[in-house]
């Protein structure tokens, strides 16, 4: 079956200006035209645009998209080549979601802070006596909180968070 531009950019979710934006930059080289010059996709070319969209809701970069196009367009040959490529991206967005996780734990944290100051009608409940300084174990505070409500996989996630654990170690 063949595709118009319109019909894919509805079923992948994409603008059909990103498509046309990716058309110039090389990553569709596989789609054909017919007699009036508009993109024809295929199914199989539908297959690889998932493949294109996926790779840059990654973070890939063009350059490297275009980079596993072209080994894709020269076949068997490359194939280590492109799990490569895949498993060094796949590496990398772990990195990222394990990154959101620590800085959503850490927004976790603070939302704590504020939905106590709030239920105790000042911040100060979280200050260093007649100071206005939070007191320097708040952390510590928090971290009993999840122990003491069972909840080990958010503290694992807390613990992990860079400035928690550089603070430790001080």
């Amino acid at each position: 079956m063949n595709y118009s531009i319109g019909q894919v950019s509805e079923q992948l979710g994409v603008p059909i200006d990103t498509l046309k934006y990716y058309d110039k930059q090389g990553l569709l080289p596989f789609v054909k035209r017919d007699n009036s010059g508009r993109r024809r996709f295929s199914d199989n070319d539908v297959h690889l645009m998932r493949t294109i969209v996926c790779l840059k809701n990654a973070g890939v970069s063009i350059a490297d998209i275009s980079k596993f196009i072209q080994l894709r367009l020269v076949g068997d040959s490359t194939l280590e080549q492109r799990a490569d490529l895949l498993n060094k991206h796949e590496k990398e967005l772990r990195q990222q979601i394990n990154d959101l996780q620590e800085t959503l734990s850490y927004l976790k944290f603070k939302k704590w802070y504020y939905d106590t100051a709030v239920e105790a009608g000042t911040e100060s409940v979280h200050f260093v006596d007649g100071t206005n300084e939070v007191k320097p174990n708040i952390d510590e505070e928090y971290v009993h909180r999840l122990k003491t409500t069972d909840q080990l996989s958010e503290l694992q996630s807390f613990l992990n968070v860079k400035d928690y654990r550089n603070k430790s170690r001080r």
